[in-house]
């Protein structure tokens, strides 16, 4: 119900809200992930780890490992099929680590070298690129693994648009009748999306069933050390005698945090920010990248600024309507792209009016459904085609008093500046925007 006069009056109450914080527990993190596991050996005819070189598919095929070793009953996983999706773009260290981890006798690992369709957000107009793509094999940026599997039943390497993405595609490695798990190194701390993943069971929450173009309904997706911090996927190796990428070496001594750290290309929205630090750290793969994916040098230049909607944004020119200004940067993506991105801002905008009908506003989040002009300006911008960024994650853990609070005074500030025109509102703008708060008491409930 609406806030009465002597809510408005002083602070603003809500009682209660969604927790997406972590609960602790008397059992440490890799016991945890270790009963995990072996549930996961018990429930399904077959068991793959997909690994990528970095430190958390590392933490989960060492403990998938350990765990098959740990009883005669798992012995029917080994040697454990492990699948690695050589990205192309990757330091010289991390293919040496895949090559050391795939020589152990436990292990049958299966090293890729497709042109599966990856995002490079380095440009709108090239939004895609493809590793070991044949016509661009002078461009490459590492010579052809030996061994490596450039062919699989099923998937299209031409055209370039019939190309699948990894997850797109994860249904041909793993065909019925069999159940397959696909363990995978996906922590919660990385992302509210992530998090959310895990949270919409409780039991079994961190198995879900795969989906994608290929999916046939036998295969999940596991992921056993969805709880583990950054700091338990380093202290694990150091403690349990792990080898690790030394790739992770290299940016410690060029100052990238730990969180921060990445072996994968940079090239997506969100690993665009860290790109510099392939020059740095991996000057010979680095040289390549520069000639392989288009807009990369620009983005080494220029990624931590609004010309890639990171920090600041670009200012709206005054008197120009929000969805205009959007529309400006959707037109920049080329057609494909950009409907599907205009169709995306489209559901945000249908999803935060289905939940209220109050106006959206520029910087100030809404408390309700997480959007703002400034969250749709950074998808219209970015692009955002893997959905990461969802605008009701942007409330979860934030203290919705303070998210009115500064939601009222933005929209009052609008109100007298006179300039609601400018923001899509399809109804007159509220004269009295604090009447807007909804107070929420779940206790009586």
């Amino acid at each position: 119900m609406n806030a009465t006069p002597s809510d408005r009056a002083g602070k603003i109450h809500v009682h209660r809200k969604q927790n997406l914080e972590r609960v602790a527990v008397s059992t440490d993190v890799y016991t945890l992930a270790c009963e995990r596991t072996a549930y996961i050996f018990d429930q399904h005819d077959r068991v793959q780890v997909m690994f990528s070189g970095g430190k958390d598919s590392t933490a989960t095929l060492m403990v998938a490992l350990e765990v098959a070793h740990s009883d005669p009953r798992f012995e029917r996983h080994l040697p454990l099929r492990t699948i690695f999706f050589d990205e192309e773009a990757i330091p010289q260290e991390t293919a040496d680590y895949v090559a050391r981890t795939f020589a152990r006798p436990d292990i049958a690992g299966e090293w890729y070298a497709l042109p599966v369709q990856h995002r490079n957000a380095c440009s709108r107009s090239s939004p895609y690129w493809w590793p070991w793509a044949p016509e661009d094999e002078d461009r490459w940026c590492r010579p052809m693994p030996d061994g490596a599997i450039t062919h699989v039943p099923g998937f299209t390497a031409w055209p370039q648009e019939a190309r699948m993405s990894i997850p797109d595609m994860a249904g041909l490695l793993a065909p019925p009748p069999h159940t397959t798990a696909s363990l995978m190194g996906i922590r919660a701390q990385e992302s509210i999306t992530r998090l959310r993943a895990v949270l919409k069971r409780r039991i079994d929450n961190y198995i879900i069933k795969a989906s994608g173009a290929t999916a046939r309904g036998n295969l999940y997706k596991a992921y056993p050390i969805y709880d583990w911090k950054t700091e338990d996927v380093w202290a694990a190796p150091r403690l349990r005698g792990w080898d690790y990428n030394h790739a992770y070496d290299l940016m410690e001594m060029a100052g990238v945090g730990i969180s921060q750290q990445r072996c994968s290309p940079a090239f997506g929205e969100e690993p665009l920010q860290k790109i510099h630090t392939y020059a740095i750290c991996f000057p010979d793969v680095w040289s390549r990248m520069v000639e392989r994916v288009p807009g990369v040098g620009s983005a080494a230049r220029y990624a931590l600024t609004e010309l890639y909607a990171y920090r600041d944004r670009p200012d709206k020119p005054a008197g120009m309507p929000w969805p205009d200004f959007i529309t400006h940067y959707l037109a920049k993506f080329r057609p494909k792209e950009a409907s599907s991105v205009a169709e995306r801002i489209r559901k945000e905008l249908a999803t935060h009016y289905r939940k209220t009908t109050d106006p959206i506003v520029y910087k100030a989040i809404h408390p309700l459904t997480g959007l703002s002009w400034h969250f749709l300006l950074t998808i219209a911008m970015r692009g955002d085609f893997k959905g990461r960024k969802q605008a009701g994650a942007r409330v979860a853990n934030k203290k919705t008093e303070a998210l009115w609070q500064e939601y009222v005074t933005e929209a009052t500030a609008i109100r007298d500046a006179g300039t609601a025109a400018e923001y899509g509102y399809p109804r007159p703008w509220p004269t009295d925007p604090a009447a807007l708060v909804i107070t929420i008491d779940y206790q009586s409930r």
